[in-house]
């Protein structure tokens, strides 16, 4: 299967949902009028587009529609699609610098430690010399979990004991990386703390310890964020953004959601890029977000 093939088949439930809800309320409309924008307003909101890039998209149709006066509901479609593509390649594009250090976050049961052996994965098939630092300690079978991973990909990997101090083992991964002339250093970090000021005190903590020992290293925040959680995944994202500055989201297990809908939401009410998803249980099913085969996946 080609690559092109995978994101189609990753959105399929997307599409099945999305685009058929679409076509369910233009088929029953013989024309355009105010029941019919209630209808498609409400149906785009319900697949999980958010309401604030529902309703920009709503008054934009209704502003075209009326300008060029077209009263004809199959027409809307191909509309809706260009708006669509408007709003989700607008320019928010984070420049990929090497070498660098990359903290992923996100809460537990998101994929978050799957993600980071996928990640390496595809750097080490891009030539790039990757090490692993297992930086959550908190939850049991973390470090166990991504030690799999780095076997798996055979990958380099920093641990220290379980409970261990996080900054520690960033502190001893970024030290190893120099050593080996490593080209990105990927750390797990802890899925959740209690509350907000200690989600805080950590990621200032190991962020100094970024800036203050890998001279030279970009550094890069990856959130990971699970499709089939919809709107929660925006509070999520949300929340994470109100004490660290996220250079870019990986959207797992979207294949098996019906509401992929949620990367308009991400990118209208946070436009943070969407750098990866996740279209299959594969070691090279993450791959890299492009909008506009998202939007094509969807209308074609």
């Amino acid at each position: 299967m080609g690559l092109l093939d995978k994101i189609k088949s990753g959105f399929q439930k997307t599409k099945d949902g999305l685009k058929n809800n679409i076509d369910n309320v233009i088929k029953s409309f013989k024309k355009i009028d105010d029941d019919f924008w209630d209808e498609l307003e409400e149906t785009l909101i319900m697949s999980d587009l958010g309401v604030s890039a529902t309703l920009d998209i709503i008054e934009n149709l209704k502003k075209e529609t009326k300008e060029k006066k077209i009263i004809d509901t199959e027409l809307v479609s191909e509309m809706l699609k260009n708006e669509l593509t408007n709003l989700m390649t607008s320019e928010n594009i984070y420049e990929e610098k090497f070498p660098k250090v990359i903290l992923v976050m996100g809460v537990n049961g998101v994929g978050k430690t799957t993600t980071i052996g996928k990640l390496a994965h595809n750097y080490k098939e891009e030539g790039k010399k990757v090490i692993l630092a297992a930086a959550d300690t908190f939850r049991a079978a973390a470090i166990e979990q991504l030690e799999v991973w780095a076997k798996r990909v055979d990958t380099p990997i920093v641990k220290h004991n379980e409970g261990a101090d996080p900054g520690a083992v960033i502190f001893d991964a970024i030290s190893s990386g120099k050593a080996k002339n490593a080209d990105v250093i990927i750390c797990d970090t802890a899925g959740r703390l209690h509350n907000k000021v200690n989600l805080m005190n950590e990621l200032e903590k190991v962020t100094k310890i970024v800036k203050g020992n890998a001279e030279g290293y970009d550094l890069e925040i990856l959130l990971v964020l699970d499709a089939n959680t919809g709107q929660n995944a925006v509070e999520q994202a949300k929340s994470f953004s109100s004490v660290t500055d996220i250079n870019g989201i990986v959207l797992t297990k979207i294949d098996s959601s019906a509401k992929g809908g949620i990367v308009v939401a991400i990118k209208k009410e946070l436009n943070i890029p969407i750098k990866y998803v996740g279209v299959g249980e594969g070691i090279d099913d993450l791959q890299k977000f492009s909008p506009k085969d998202f939007i094509d996946s969807i209308f074609d």
